[in-house]
């Protein structure tokens, strides 16, 4: 037996209970809902972006919150971080195949928005 928390995600097809307050699930949850974190993975969606091309994609985030959630989406191992030994270093984020497949039903809903509130501006 272990001790301790397991922080590991669950073998696939496994299902974790996702109730108790220590389950690692419900952290990536809200970093995944979070107000941010729903622009950082659908802007990614297509390829990989440069930190400030992240940012200017994304209207009215601060440095600090794309930073504060880059950092948690790339722990939570959904987003990819490169670093490019330059001067200044330039950072690229992009989607893992974990974040496409977690990202790819928000895609679903923000394109089921968008098609509901076009026909809105042309009528």
């Amino acid at each position: 037996m272990r001790g301790g928390v397991q922080r590991n995600r669950a073998v696939a097809g496994e299902q974790c209970d996702v109730f108790p307050t220590d389950c690692p699930t419900r952290d990536m949850v809200d970093h995944v809902t979070s107000r941010w974190g729903v622009w950082v993975l659908i802007s990614l969606r297509s390829n990989g972006l440069r930190f400030h091309e992240l940012r200017e994609s994304i209207q009215g985030i601060s440095e600090k919150m794309l930073s504060q959630t880059l950092r948690a989406l790339v722990e939570d191992g959904l987003v990819w971080r490169k670093v490019e030994p330059t001067t200044p270093p330039q950072v690229t984020y992009g989607l893992t195949e974990f974040g496409r497949d977690v990202g790819e039903p928000l895609t679903e809903l923000f394109d089921r928005i968008t098609r509901q509130l076009s026909p809105r501006g042309t009528g």
